[in-house]
């Protein structure tokens, strides 16, 4: 089957469900955009899978299972979204044995099967089904707040851009010793924003 890559556009809110977030994959030659409704806690480690210096202290699930996959010799070969039904995505996650060249397929939902992608760099593909049952095709100028990370849907720039580099550090190494990770993401992409301006 002809597969279309998919890349992660961005995070942010959504406008249709309460307290849910919209992952926005892409279609990178056509600029079909797929948007996939997934949870905070989702959208929290997809966000996080993203950002690999930031590491908690202790492992989330998809770390977890990232440890577990690795150590079973086992790697990540793609993520395909294969089907949606009333709304819902599917989506397999395909593993090969190192050792052996053995595949295994898993079933997945979307925002897992991305989540455990990001942590291994792994390719997001779909089916050209797919994008023409769920695809949507948006000019950049009227995307552009929607497909802001998910970090900075939820940043307090104001608060963030009054403090020193040492203090969003400390900062930065407390919100990841509490297990804020939201907190965490916004002071990274404020360190991010102001080493880019002094490069």
């Amino acid at each position: 089957m002809d597969y279309k890559q998919l890349i992660i556009r961005g995070i942010s809110y959504s406008q249709t469900q309460s307290g849910a977030y919209a992952l926005l994959l892409e279609h990178e030659e056509t600029h079909i955009k797929l948007p996939v409704v997934i949870g905070n806690f989702e959208a929290q480690s997809i966000s996080l899978g993203l950002e690999k210096d930031i590491h908690p202290p202790r492992p989330l699930t998809h770390d977890l299972f990232t440890k577990f996959i690795v150590s079973a010799n086992y790697e990540l070969v793609s993520v395909i979204i294969y089907q949606i039904v009333d709304g819902v995505f599917f989506s397999n996650i395909n593993f090969k044995n190192k050792a052996t060249e053995e595949e295994l397929i898993l079933d997945a939902r979307t925002s897992d099967a991305v989540a455990m992608a990001v942590r291994f760099d792994a390719p997001i593909f779909t089916t050209q089904q797919v994008l023409n049952e769920a695809g949507i095709l948006l000019e950049l100028e009227d995307v552009s707040k929607e497909e802001q990370p998910f970090s900075e849907t939820v940043q307090s720039e104001d608060n963030l851009k009054d403090l020193s580099m040492e203090e969003l550090q400390k900062l930065l190494e407390d919100a990841v010793k509490e297990e804020d990770f939201d907190t965490a993401l916004e002071i990274q992409e404020e360190i991010k924003r102001r080493k880019k301006k002094i490069d």
